[in-house]
């Protein structure tokens, strides 16, 4: 991998305003796929590749991350930095709405990302349960959206996101079958591991 092309497109998408993986958010979930070693990852949400350019390093030989992204300028984008990084065999760009995508799969993962549309955390999660492996590890990023989630919050223009979050992790936290933590890293960090 190469690292000092990685550190180029990180400089970049952050004076672009591209929202990318925190560095505090990143060395929580590099001590969790070092410890799990994935096969295979599911990322929703691609953006530039940034974080599945990172995670890539912590694959098993031979292991892969299908990643997916609807905005077709970013898709681009995240294909040619693949191709840079030299990591483009090791991810695999689902092109579209994730919304559409994810029905469509029908893979086992150790480790499912979500990073996309927080209005669409609990279709997501859904999807995720039915794909993750036993003991596999879903992490939702931003799931405390700015101490929107945790606070009495309620402006129209956000309601969504932050009704959906707040399903998001009242559901993790009940379902029997996961093993869940909120971390207070980056704009909040939900890792639920699979019983």
């Amino acid at each position: 991998m190469n690292k000092e092309e990685l550190m180029i497109i990180k400089q970049k998408a952050l004076e672009n305003h591209i929202p990318i993986i925190m560095d505090d958010t990143l060395d929580v979930i590099a001590k969790i796929l070092k410890e799990i070693k994935p096969n295979k990852i599911l990322e929703i949400g691609t953006a530039v590749g940034y974080s599945a350019m990172c995670f890539s390093e912590y694959l098993q030989d031979g292991g892969i991350i299908d990643t997916i992204e609807r905005d077709e300028e970013r898709i681009e984008e995240a294909k040619q930095n693949f191709i840079k990084v030299g990591v483009h065999n090791k991810i695999h760009l689902y092109e579209g709405d994730a919304v559409d995508i994810l029905p469509t799969l029908d893979e086992e993962y150790d480790v499912v990302f979500i990073d996309a549309a927080k209005g669409k955390y609990p279709f997501f999660l859904e999807q995720a349960l039915r794909m993750l492996k036993d003991k596999g590890v879903i992490i939702a990023d931003n799931v405390l959206y700015k101490g929107y989630v945790m606070s009495d919050y309620n402006k129209h223009k956000q309601r969504t996101a932050v009704r959906n979050l707040r399903e998001y992790i009242a559901r993790v936290n009940e379902d029997a079958n996961l093993d869940t933590e909120i971390l207070e890293v980056g704009d909040g960090l939900a890792v639920s591991y699979k019983k």
